[in-house]
């Protein structure tokens, strides 16, 4: 297909690959999940249900992305390390975090309801990650450390902020009790005034959960007599330990051995290096446009699945369009979208501190809203079909400097909005017409897009104009002024002028668009 003038813009985009020998580890931790947990009333001050959910749906993951060799989490978070062979999404780091999480949170959106049955999902769920890359197998053993300590401090110091706050103390004075306490000291106060004994409490809430494939004997099949046939199979599974990081543990497991290497020691402790380097996270340049583009994995194969109508389904570019604007309603300093087929773009403002700008944040966060929102509107927009299989989306984030590129920017994607949908327009009449699709895709080869219209006139399409505007240009999504106003002050928003999202179909490209909304970019001198 033919490139346009737009497509220098590329050149801003930055390659995040974890690099050899480096072990990859990608940590997903659930957002705002505090408010998330008292909203949907979960049993303080740990409820069993929602770490079996968590448990869930990081085994679907381990099933799903054969890479993924073992997970530990506790609470609301999960790390997930990779085999030190990997060249999973060339190991790019802002695709395997947007991809893992993005899918984590589908499956958490699907399984609710087997989980909580007698609880409706009252708001989306949405989570973060992080990809850190450990230089040894050491460095490994002491991220897993570090983690399942804060697992035990953080569950000891709940507990006992939960057992002070029942018996009569605010949760402030409680903190304060607790202030510089030592963890025997805790368990002593569990102990003598609460009667709990700490090493008592169910091992989920102590330990954490770790997750790892084994081989168990599973039915593959039933013999033409109704006898199971039975054979050997690597299988996901839950187990607990009192220290994941122990050498006891880690190296009695072959596959863990084979795929990451083995534990030579034990370790005490954490040092504060490794503990900094886990901790520390890029940040985006300041004072740039942040453009957050997230694209459906494998989507070709999710619309045969689903059967979605050929070349475009206008339902699925519907549900798309939603995801989108519950996007941008959920995050004020995204100030502007733009998708078409199954990727979308988001406008960050150019002076957000969303998340510090902290990348792998952000990036994260808004593929997992948009992830939820999708399953959870799926069935607005096709009432008669069951999602059969999840979808994920993979995304990065890219800085451009000023509002002129970043329009060019989001030119370029209108523009190969109008070449994609030309050509499968163009692809699919030859297909419906009897040609096998590597047929069409030959007979397509090289033409230019008046003879593509020309085609089209064979098929009854005279004017490709005709055809729906959403088709051809794409949706943009922005906050635009409500068509009613309010007539009496006392009825009026807070907000400084009312407003509401709107999913439009315009050409971004030409001039006259950013003149009629300059509030979107607010940079009225660039436009003029």
């Amino acid at each position: 297909m033919a490139n346009s003038k737009y497509e220098y813009v590329k050149s801003f985009e930055v390659q995040d690959e974890v690099m050899f020998p480096n072990l990859i580890v990608a940590r997903i931790d659930g957002r705002d999940f505090r408010r998330f947990s008292e909203v949907h009333e979960f049993v303080k001050p740990n409820d069993e249900v929602a770490l079996n959910l968590m448990n869930s749906c990081s085994t679907s993951m381990l099933e799903e992305f054969p890479d993924i060799v073992f997970a530990y989490g506790y609470s609301d978070e999960y790390s997930f390390a990779m085999k030190k062979s990997t060249r999973f999404y060339q190991r790019r780091a802002s695709k395997i975090q947007s991809l893992f999480v993005s899918f984590f949170t589908s499956i958490y959106v699907t399984k609710w309801k087997e989980f909580f049955p007698h609880k409706e999902l009252i708001y989306p769920p949405s989570f973060r990650a992080r990809v850190m890359s450990c230089a040894s197998i050491g460095v490994l053993q002491a991220y897993l450390l570090w983690r399942q300590n804060n697992c035990h401090m953080n569950n000891q110091h709940t507990i006992c902020v939960h057992e002070l706050v029942k018996h009569g103390k605010t949760e402030t004075e409680a903190q304060e009790f607790l202030k510089g306490t030592r963890k025997r000291e805790k368990h002593d106060l569990l102990f003598e005034q609460f009667g709990i004994n700490y090493e008592k409490l169910p091992v989920i809430v102590r330990q954490g959960s770790a997750i790892l494939k084994t081989k168990v004997e599973d039915i593959v099949k039933y013999d033409e007599n109704g006898a199971p046939v039975k054979r050997l199979r690597r299988k996901a599974g839950i187990v607990h330990s009192k220290n994941i990081a122990g050498k006891s543990f880690w190296n009695e497991h072959v596959d863990l051995l084979k795929e990451l290497g083995s534990f030579v020691d034990d370790v005490g402790k954490v040092e504060p290096d490794y503990i900094r380097s886990f901790q520390f996270e890029a940040k985006l340049l300041p004072s740039t446009w942040i453009v957050i583009r997230i694209d459906g994995c494998h989507f070709h194969r999710f619309s045969e699945v689903h059967e979605f109508i050929k070349p475009n389904d206008e339902r699925a570019l519907n549900l798309m369009n939603s995801c989108a604007v519950a996007v941008l309603k959920e995050f004020r300093d995204i100030v502007f979208a733009y998708g078409v087929s199954d990727e979308y773009s988001f406008i960050v403002k150019k002076d957000s501190q969303f998340y510090q700008r902290r990348a792998s944040d952000i990036v994260t966060t808004v593929a997992s809203f948009f992830a939820s929102m999708y399953v959870i509107n799926w069935q607005e927009f096709f009432q008669q079909k069951e999602l059969k299989y999840l979808p994920s989306f993979d995304g990065r984030a890219v800085c451009y400097p000023s509002s002129e590129i970043l329009r060019d920017y989001l030119a370029w994607r209108q523009v190969d909005c109008h070449i994609n949908n030309q050509y499968n327009t163009c692809f699919w009449e030859l297909v419906k017409s009897g040609k096998g699709k590597s047929e069409a895709q030959h007979y397509l080869k090289g033409t230019q897009s008046a003879e593509k219209n020309e085609l089209l006139k064979q098929f009854g399409i005279l004017d490709y104009n005709t055809l729906p505007v959403m088709f051809r240009q794409g949706s943009s999504v922005f906050w635009d002024k409500e068509d009613n106003v309010l007539k009496h002050e006392e009825e009026l928003s807070t907000e400084t002028s009312p407003k509401k999202v709107v999913a439009r179909h315009c050409n971004i490209i030409e001039e006259s668009f950013w003149r009629s909304h300059p509030s979107i970019l607010n940079e009225k001198r660039e436009i003029l």
